[in-house]
C-alpha cells in the first residue's frame, strides 16, 4: 500500500486555498465522462426532428448565457447514440429584432467521415418560439418550457491602440473569435487589404510559441493560429491558420466567420468590401451578405497552412517588400497564394 502524505498534496490551509479559488482553477474533462454519455440510451432524444432538438438544446441551458463570438453564435455539442453533433443557436444582427432566432446542428466532421447536412431553422412567434429584445445586446428566448436570456458580448468600447494603427487604415471593429482569441478587424485603404491584427490586451486565450522561420512569426499553441510581428508598427497581424481546422469546421478554423456584426458604423464594412470588389455594387448588404442568397463576403485573408514551412513566403515577401507600404501588406493578403495552397 502507497501512502500519500499531505507534503505531497499539500496541508489542510492548502485545500482550503483551492477550495476557495476552485472558480479560477481550469475545468477538469475526464474519459470516464465522455465514455458515460456515450453509453446512454439512444431512445431519448428524435435526432432527426430539429423542434425536439432545438426544445432539448434550449431547455438544457442556464437562465443566463454569454455569447461571445461577434457573430452572435451560441455554439453547442453533444454526444448521441454513439454519434458527435455540433450546432448553435444564433440572434443574427439583420432580423433578431423581428424576433427571429436561427437554430443549426450537424453531425460532426471528421477526417474519416467528411462533411455532413446542416438542418437550420429561422423559428419566430409560430413555431412557438418568442424573443424578446431587453436591451441592445440581451435578449430573451423562451419556448413556453424554457426561457433564456442570451446576453451578447459587448466590446463596444474595444479600440486598438493608436499606435497600432497606420494613418492609411480604418478600424471596422473588434472580433471575438470562438476560439476566445480577439482581433481588431482593419482595413488598410491604400493597398485595400483587410488585416486581424491581435488584440494583446486580451491575449491570455492562447500561448504563442516562436518558430524557427523567422523571430516575427509565432504560432498559437492552443489554436494553430500564427501571428506576424509587423515591421512598421508594435502589433502581431494573422497570416495563417491550420488547413485540417478550417476543413473539420472546429472553434480554431480561423475569425472570416466572427465580423464585428454588432459593431460596425454605418456603410463601413460595404465600403471597404466595395474598394476591394467594385463589381459587387448593388449585390450585398451593410454587413457584406449577399442580397440573392444567404452568404457572405468571405474576409480570410491569411495562409491555410499545413505546415509551418508553408508561412515562409509570408516572410519573404514582407522583406522584399519592406520599404513599400502598399505591397508590403498585400503580402499578408495575398500569402494564401503565394504559399500554393
Amino acid at each position: 500500500m502507497v501512502c500519500l502524505s499531505t507534503a505531497v498534496f499539500g496541508g489542510p490551509s492548502d485545500v482550503a486555498s483551492q477550495t476557495r479559488f476552485h472558480g479560477l482553477l481550469p475545468h477538469l474533462a475526464t474519459n470516464e465522462d465522455t465514455i458515460a454519455e456515450t453509453l446512454k440510451p439512444a431512445d431519448s432524444l428524435r435526432i432527426s426532428d430539429p423542434k425536439a432538438v432545438f426544445s432539448y438544446v434550449l431547455e438544457s441551458l442556464p437562465p443566463r448565457v454569454k455569447v461571445y463570438p461577434t457573430e452572435n453564435y451560441y455554439y453547442f455539442s453533444f454526444i448521441y447514440g454513439g454519434v458527435a453533433y455540433a450546432g448553435n443557436l444564433r440572434l443574427d444582427a439583420r432580423d433578431r429584432d423581428q424576433g427571429k432566432l436561427h437554430f443549426a446542428y450537424f453531425r460532426k466532421q471528421t477526417p474519416w467521415m467528411g462533411t455532413s447536412a446542416v438542418t437550420h431553422l429561422a423559428l419566430d412567434a409560430r413555431d412557438g418560439v418568442q424573443v424578446k429584445r431587453l436591451s441592445p445586446l440581451a435578449y430573451r428566448v423562451t419556448n413556453g418550457v424554457a426561457s433564456v436570456v442570451f446576453a451578447l458580448n459587448d466590446l463596444s468600447r474595444v479600440t486598438p491602440p493608436a499606435k497600432a494603427m497606420l494613418a492609411s487604415e480604418h478600424y471596422l471593429g473588434p472580433v471575438f473569435d470562438e476560439s476566445g482569441v480577439r482581433f481588431f478587424l482593419i482595413f488598410d485603404q491604400s493597398a485595400k487589404v483587410f488585416h486581424y491584427v491581435l488584440d494583446e490586451a486580451a491575449s491570455t486565450a492562447d500561448r504563442l510559441a516562436p518558430t524557427s522561420l523567422s523571430d516575427r512569426i509565432h504560432v498559437g499553441m492552443r489554436t494553430g493560429f500564427a501571428f506576424y510581428a509587423d515591421h512598421r508598427v508594435k502589433r502581431k497581424i494573422l497570416i495563417g491558420v491550420h488547413g485540417e481546422q478550417e476543413r473539420l469546421n472546429t472553434y480554431f478554423d480561423g475569425p472570416f466567420d466572427q465580423l464585428p456584426d454588432n459593431f460596425i458604423e454605418g456603410e463601413s464594412l460595404r465600403d471597404a468590401i466595395l474598394q476591394v470588389e467594385p463589381d459587387l455594387a448593388g449585390q450585398i448588404g451593410r454587413l457584406g451578405h449577399y442580397e440573392d442568397h444567404d452568404m457572405r463576403y468571405l474576409i480570410g485573408s491569411y495562409v491555410r497552412y499545413e505546415t509551418i514551412s508553408d508561412l515562409e513566403p509570408v516572410h519573404d515577401c514582407a522583406i522584399a517588400a519592406a520599404r513599400q507600404t502598399t505591397a508590403y501588406a498585400a503580402c499578408f493578403a495575398t500569402g494564401l497564394v503565394d504559399a500554393g495552397q
